[in-house]
C-alpha cells in the first residue's frame, strides 16, 4: 500500500510546536531541505560521471530563532538530548554523531568569516533514515539554509552545496560525491537534476508527464556508509584510473578497461567496468527520457542495477528481491524500469512506472517482499520537488 507523503506545511507547524515545547522558543526562521532519489547514475558522481537524481517531497525541517547568546542549543524529534555548541570556537567533530552534520556546516560558515550568533533549533524529518535517500545531505542543506536566514545572507547555490559536501567529508567521514547535496540544493518541481560531475554544473531536465510515477521502496535494511564499504569502493575507482593512466574517467572507454583487465586485477577491473558503463548508461537514459523512449530506458535501469550488484557489489539480498519482484511485474504490468538507488548496502529501490498502475504495483511489491523476507517495506511515490529553501 502506498504511503502518503506528509505535507510540508504540517511538518513546519509540528517543528514550530516542537521548538516551543522543548526549548520554550518561538520559531522566527524555518528552513526545509529535501532528500533525493537517483533515477540512474550510481557511484559515479565521484568519478566525473553524470547522475540524474531529483529532490523528493520528503523533507528535513529546522525551526529556530536567535537566542541572544553565543551558544547553539539544538534538539530533534528523534532525540531527547539537547546538544549545546559553543559558537565562539571553530566547530570540531564530537558526540553525538548526528550533530556532526550541523557542526560541519557551521564550520563551513565560520571558515568563510561569518560570526554566527547563538540560536535555538528543533529538527523534524519525514525522510526515512538509512533508506538511501540522502537524509544526511538534506540535514546539511537545511542547516545551511537555516544559517542563511539567521545571518540574513544568501550563498550561491553551488557554493552552498559544496560547503555541505565538505561537511559530510570532514565531519561524517563519508567521501561522497556532489550528487546528494546538489539534488537537495538545486531541486525544482517537475525537474530532474542532471549533473555533470566533471564540470560541477547541474541541468534541470523536464519531468512533467503525469502518466509517469516514481515509486520509492524502502527495504528497511539500513546501511552505514562510514563503515568503510563506501570508502573502499571509491579507493578502487581511484586505483583503476591511476592504473589506466588517465586524468578522468570521462577519458576511459569500455575498450580501455577490457584491454587492461588483467593489469587492473580483481576487484578493480569490475569496479572500472561499472564506472565506464554507468556513465554511458546515464547519458543514454537522459536522452531516452527526453524522447519518452521507455523501451530503451527500462533496460538501461536494469543494466545499472545488475552492474551495481555484480561489478560494484553494493547491492544486497533485500534490494535484489525488491528489484526482482518489480521485474516480474514487468512492462505489461506497468513497470518501466527498476533498480537500487543510493549508496547501497541496503536502502531503497526506485521504480519508474505508469501512474494509473502505481497503487497496484506498490501493493504487489509490498506483499511479495514481505512474503520473501518477513520485512514490511515502506513504499511511497514522489514527484520532483522544491530544493532547500526558507519557509514563510
Amino acid at each position: 500500500m502506498l504511503q502518503i507523503n506528509p505535507n510540508l506545511s504540517d511538518l513546519v507547524t509540528d517543528a514550530a510546536a516542537g521548538l516551543a515545547d522543548r526549548l520554550q522558543s518561538k520559531a522566527t526562521i524555518t528552513a526545509a531541505a529535501p532528500g533525493r532519489v537517483n533515477l540512474i547514475g550510481e557511484h559515479i558522481d565521484y568519478c566525473d560521471g553524470f547522475v540524474m537524481p531529483f529532490a523528493i517531497d520528503r523533507y528535513i525541517v529546522i525551526a529556530g530563532c536567535a537566542n541572544g547568546t553565543s551558544q547553539a542549543r539544538i534538539t530533534s524529534a528523534l532525540s531527547e538530548e539537547i546538544v549545546t555548541l559553543d559558537l565562539t570556537q571553530p566547530q570540531e567533530t564530537s558526540e553525538p554523531k548526528w550533530a556532526n552534520y550541523l557542526r560541519g556546516v557551521i564550520r563551513g560558515f565560520q571558515d568563510r568569516g561569518h560570526h554566527i550568533p547563538g540560536f535555538h533549533a528543533y529538527i523534524l524529518s519525514s525522510i526515512p533514515g538509512g533508506a538511501g535517500l540522502s537524509s544526511s545531505a538534506a540535514l546539511e542543506c537545511a542547516t545551511a539554509t537555516f544559517l542563511e536566514g539567521l545571518l540574513d545572507t544568501v550563498l550561491d547555490t553551488k557554493e552552498k552545496a559544496l560547503l555541505c559536501q565538505k561537511a559530510e567529508h570532514d565531519f561524517a567521514h563519508v567521501p561522497c560525491g556532489i550528487m546528494d547535496q546538489f539534488a537537495s540544493a538545486f531541486g525544482k518541481p517537475n525537474r530532474l537534476v542532471l549533473i555533470d560531475c566533471k564540470t560541477g554544473e547541474p541541468e534541470l531536465v523536464p519531468f512533467e508527464n503525469p502518466d509517469l510515477t516514481v515509486l520509492i521502496s524502502n527495504t528497511m535494511v539500513n546501511h552505514e556508509l562510514s563503515d568503510g564499504g563506501y570508502a573502499a569502493r571509491r579507493k578502487h575507482t581511484e586505483d583503476g584510473l591511476a592504473i589506466l593512466g588517465k586524468a578522468s574517467w570521462r577519458d576511459v572507454s569500455a575498450a580501455d578497461v577490457h584491454a587492461n583487465w588483467e593489469k587492473l586485477g580483481e576487484p578493480v577491473n569490475r569496479r572500472s567496468r561499472h564506472v565506464v558503463g554507468e556513465i554511458s548508461r546515464t547519458i543514454a537514459a537522459a536522452a531516452a527520457l527526453a524522447r519518452n523512449d521507455f523501451e530503451t530506458l527500462g533496460p538501461l535501469m536494469a543494466a545499472s542495477h545488475d552492474s551495481l550488484r555484480d561489478d560494484f557489489e553494493v547491492s544486497c539480498k533485500e534490494l535484489d528481491i525488491m528489484v526482482e519482484i518489480a521485474r516480474k511485474i514487468g512492462r505489461n504490468g506497468g513497470v518501466i524500469g527498476t533498480r537500487m538507488t543510493g549508496g547501497g548496502f541496503g536502502g531503497s529501490t526506485v521504480t519508474l512506472c505508469e501512474s494509473r498502475k502505481a497503487s497496484e504495483i506498490a501493493a504487489a511489491l509490498g506483499v511479495e517482499y514481505e512474503k520473501a523476507t518477513g520485512i514490511k517495506p515502506q513504499i511511497f511515490a514522489s514527484r520532483p520537488s522544491q530544493g532547500a529553501h526558507l519557509v514563510g
